[in-house]
C-alpha cells in the first residue's frame, strides 16, 4: 500500500479530489479505514516498482530494501496473494 504523502498521485480523502485522472476500482480502491490502495492494473500501467511496498505490487517489491522486501514476499505467499 502506498501512503499518499509518499506518492506523486495524491488523493485528498476529505474532498475526494484526485490530482490525476484515475478511475476508482480500476486504478485504486479505498480500505474501510480510508487508506488508498492502487490496483495491480494501475501499478503495471505505471511501469515500475516505487519501493513503497504497495499491497498489490506486480514487481515482487524489487525496489523495497531488505529486510522489508523479504517480509512482504513472505506475507504475500502466506496470504496466497500473487499479484
Amino acid at each position: 500500500m502506498v501512503r499518499p504523502s509518499n506518492h506523486e498521485h495524491i488523493l485528498k480523502l476529505g474532498k475526494k479530489k484526485m490530482t490525476i485522472n484515475q478511475q476508482e476500482n480500476q486504478d485504486y480502491y479505498l480500505l474501510p479505514d480510508g487508506r488508498l490502495v492502487f490496483t495491480s492494473h494501475y501499478l503495471l500501467k505505471r511501469g515500475y516498482c516505487c519501493g513503497n511496498g504497495c499491497l498489490n505490487c506486480p514487481y515482487d517489491y524489487e525496489k523495497v530494501p531488505e529486510p522489508n522486501r523479504s517480509q512482504l514476499l513472505k506475507q504475500r505467499s502466506k496470504n496466497g496473494n500473487n499479484s
